[in-house]
């Protein structure tokens, strides 16, 4: 009865240890912290693309960063470059959005997108430059 009773703690433990894993974690090649975004475009490393609305761009983005906005990504995936030596950061405020279009655009064969954690929520709050669209 004891081992019955252990086993089924096991098994319910690693069940939820490996659903909570599958849900909540993210790999290094999903996303990127805001600091290495930051190093990389101001270094001309990256392609910057920014999926917030255009009344978000107006309270202004990062220097050098792409407008292409979530809901416009399906009409104008030719200018996102599919080039796996080009690597491709999607912002946005606080990364739901830009964690959404990482997954859309994987599912379409772009294997060098990741996304930046923090978004332009965190960009601004550390008073980072930002420039007018």
């Amino acid at each position: 009865m004891m081992n019955r009773s252990f086993s089924r703690r096991f098994v319910i433990a690693a069940l939820v240890t490996t659903f909570s894993y599958g849900v909540f974690s993210q790999t290094e090649d999903e996303s990127v912290s805001l600091e290495f975004a930051r190093k990389e475009l101001e270094a001309g490393k990256v392609t910057l693309i920014d999926v917030r609305e255009p009344q978000e761009h107006a309270t202004g983005i990062a220097k050098g960063a792409l407008l292409l906005s979530m809901r416009q990504i399906g009409f104008r995936m030719s200018e996102i470059p599919k080039d796996p030596n080009r690597p491709v950061l999607l912002i946005c405020n606080t990364q739901n959005r830009s964690s959404a279009t990482f997954k859309f655009l994987r599912d379409k064969g772009y294997t060098n997108v990741r996304y930046v954690l923090g978004g332009m929520s965190e960009w601004n709050r550390r008073g980072w430059p930002v420039a007018k669209p």
